[in-house]
């Protein structure tokens, strides 16, 4: 796999917001995905374990901190959150996946991910995470979320992917540099960016970041 080359500002948070802005045509080989988090919760048989991009970035939300889970599928995340002393609200339309989660203690929610108005718009999280999910018109809306110091955790597929399978609609696939431009314009800390080609779960070309909303203390969130 292609060595890793990571974007980030030199020193997070201690200047406020340092824009990191990527040419449309910037594409930057993603790094191996790391070893899962010793005690990773287990999860029901067919659920995939979390991403370790997504665990890597959420150990740092403050203790007791909320999460919002979108676009949850059946919560491999919110689990994963749940398992660490977080309160979880996990979000989605398909209400058998949600009925996956009956009897956590995770808070969840059917709605319309793509139009009307969304029942915990006026709430404020501590983590928004969203994976293999892509709805463009409400990326800002997903941003105002965050309370301070909250983080925006995104993975999904990316320019490219057709090579591999589906997706290959450009709807659901970002384009170069689109998740560090929405941190930009949302008045984010960028901490984290990669875009490239991993090998597992399965061959892809994947997008992901880890955007911060200031102040937040920069020792909470090591770039490792």
């Amino acid at each position: 796999m292609t060595s890793a080359l990571r974007v980030s500002p030199t020193v997070a948070g201690l200047a406020g917001p340092t824009p990191c802005v990527l040419p449309d045509t910037t594409t930057v080989p993603v790094s191996p995905d790391p070893t899962p988090p010793p005690g990773a919760p287990a999860h029901p048989a067919g659920d995939p374990v979390p991403s370790p991009w997504i665990a890597r970035w959420l150990a740092g939300v403050r203790p007791g901190g909320r999460v919002l889970d979108f676009a949850c599928g059946a919560g491999r995340h919110a689990r994963l959150a749940h398992v660490a002393g977080l309160e979880v609200v996990a979000v989605d339309r398909d209400a058998t996946a949600l009925r996956s989660l009956e009897g956590t203690g995770i808070r969840t929610l059917q709605e319309d991910l793509e139009g009307g108005r969304w029942s915990f718009g006026a709430e404020r999280f501590d983590a928004i995470v969203c994976t293999n999910y892509l709805f463009r018109p409400r990326l800002d809306l997903l941003a105002a979320l965050l309370a301070p110091g909250g983080a925006w955790l995104h993975e999904t597929f990316a320019a490219g992917n057709a090579r591999y399978g589906r997706p290959s609609n450009p709807a659901f696939l970002l384009r170069p540099g689109e998740l560090a431009r929405a941190a930009e314009r949302n008045g984010l800390q960028l901490l984290a960016y990669e875009d490239g080609f991993v090998a597992r779960p399965k061959p892809a070309r994947i997008q992901r970041m880890a955007a911060i909303r200031p102040p937040f203390d920069p020792e909470r969130w090591p770039l490792g």
